[in-house]
């Protein structure tokens, strides 16, 4: 039986993700999976599930974070999701 890469929990119907670079890993649940995979915020350390904000080659879990932890660039930083034009 697959057995988790992240809690070693040997599941039936566990599945398997490889990275872009080839590394290959099984899991039990999109729970474990997130937990070994998603990129964690610079500033508040909360797991990335979402989109984000990359500024700079660093990550955040939104545009609030971003502002805060790229300090020089807060102007720049915007969150336009739902946003409407005018």
């Amino acid at each position: 039986m697959p057995v988790c890469s992240t809690c070693e929990n040997d599941y039936q119907m566990a599945f398997d993700i490889t990275t872009i670079t080839g590394e290959k890993y099984t899991f039990d649940c999109f729970e474990c999976a997130i937990t070994k995979l998603a990129p964690v915020c610079e500033r508040c350390s909360s797991r990335i599930i979402g989109h984000g904000v990359a500024v700079e080659g660093r990550f955040f879990c939104c545009a609030h974070c971003a502002r805060e932890g790229a300090k020089g660039l807060g102007a720049e930083i915007r969150d336009t999701v739902g946003a409407h034009s005018g």
